[in-house]
């Protein structure tokens, strides 16, 4: 890689002259390599390695074009496909080690979308001014570092340079180590969790693990079987565990953790092997208690922090969640099966938990078994979620899907 990174600056320079100026003075200092990718439309001011000319000629545009357009949002799409482009033709050429941007809404946008066209590990600065404000559709699933400038980005003062600066020097020095990952030659195997079924997930990621295989865990609050989706879409993986689908009740039934309608698909549309557990499904995911109770009024509630309350799901939820589930696998386009603990879904949903109700897993079951397509299998157990033997059957599972042929 040789002792200086390659960084891109992506910056508008009609807007942020001088700030730009500075990070790259800064990136610079620190030892960088820095090649700047201005997006500008308004104007082109000075010199930049890649310029508005050059980003909107490889949207297959003028900047004349562009700013013909009058209306922001429309330059903004033109000029994001330009800019992904330009740094994926730089990425080519030099090989970068890191980017870094500074904006505020519709650069954030333009920057994080670039970022996002690019591999996990390769280190991702963001400054922004929403950086303290709402960040998942700028980050999204990605791994995006999000500096907040506190200040607007309206020139330099005591406090912006040390962001600036401070946001240069991570970037150089995680670009200083990068190395795009080699090929993984132990099976890949994607599986999501919560803390509340987080005993049967680490039974499983450690047998595994003691078996050969490289197990990623994903944290379903929302954006973490996102993520699982992108590493699928991306990567060779051999099994998809889906042990926690409440991201997808969420999208259901209004909760905060929805994961959107494309949630699980990946696998199912590559024909990836993928084996669901209704982990989590026995609880919706609401805000503080008061707004909980306005929300979905009538129900039990644990207030598992002041932000946070898990409401239980009821009979009505499941047989809709077994209906969508089971939608979803007759889109399969590979392996697909069902494991369903009728002794409850996770810990809330256990003698010792506080959300219990043995009489509503089996509704799930029975649900699932009448929704689901000829030749899917639904194995119903006597067990609860979090039980070493259910766990053990998962594992079994996986190793049965990781070691079957699968059609090319």
């Amino acid at each position: 890689m040789g002792d200086r990174p390659n960084i891109l600056l992506i910056a508008t320079r009609d807007t942020k002259e001088t700030e730009s100026r500075y990070i790259r003075q800064c990136l610079e200092e620190a030892g960088a390599r820095v090649y700047h990718l201005d997006p500008s439309v308004r104007a082109v001011v000075g010199d930049s390695e890649i310029t508005p000319l050059q980003v909107a000629a490889a949207a297959g545009q003028t900047i004349e074009q562009v700013r013909e357009l009058r209306h922001e949002g429309k330059c903004l799409e033109v000029m994001i496909r330009g800019a992904l482009a330009c740094a994926r033709e730089l990425d080519q050429r030099v090989g970068l080690n890191g980017i870094i941007a500074l904006g505020g809404s519709l650069g954030t946008s333009l920057a994080t979308m670039v970022m996002k066209g690019f591999p996990y590990g390769l280190p991702k600065v963001m400054i922004s001014t929403m950086a303290s404000g709402l960040t998942r559709p700028f980050v999204g699933a990605k791994d995006i570092v999000m500096f907040n400038p506190v200040c607007d980005i309206a020139g330099l003062n005591s406090i912006t340079r040390g962001v600036f600066r401070g946001a240069a020097i991570a970037v150089v020095a995680m670009g200083r180590d990068y190395a795009p990952d080699a090929v993984q030659e132990r099976p890949l195997v994607t599986m999501t969790t919560l803390s509340v079924t987080d005993k049967c997930s680490v039974r499983v990621r450690r047998s595994l693990e003691e078996r050969g295989f490289e197990v990623m865990v994903f944290h379903t609050l929302g954006t973490g079987g996102a993520a699982m989706d992108e590493i699928v879409r991306e990567r060779d993986v051999a099994v998809v565990l889906d042990l926690s689908l409440v991201e997808v009740s969420e999208h259901l039934h209004g909760g905060l953790c929805s994961a959107g309608p494309d949630r699980s698909k990946a696998a199912l549309l590559k024909g990836v092997p993928t084996i669901f557990v209704p982990g989590n499904l026995d609880f919706l995911v609401a805000g503080p208690l008061e707004l909980a109770k306005a929300q979905f009024p009538g129900r039990r509630y644990h207030v598992h922090n002041p932000a946070l309350t898990a409401v239980r799901a009821g009979a009505e939820e499941f047989r809709r969640d077994a209906e969508y589930l089971a939608g979803l696998a007759r889109a399969a386009t590979g392996p697909v099966c069902f494991f369903v603990p009728l002794k409850g879904f996770s810990n809330h949903d256990s003698p010792d938990g506080y959300l219990h109700d043995p009489t509503l897993p089996p509704v799930f079951a029975e649900h699932l078994q009448r929704a689901l397509p000829a030749g899917v299998a639904v194995h119903v157990m006597p067990l609860h979620i979090n039980d070493a033997e259910f766990a053990d059957a998962l594992i079994a599972q996986v190793l049965d899907y990781a070691r079957a042929p699968q059609p090319a």
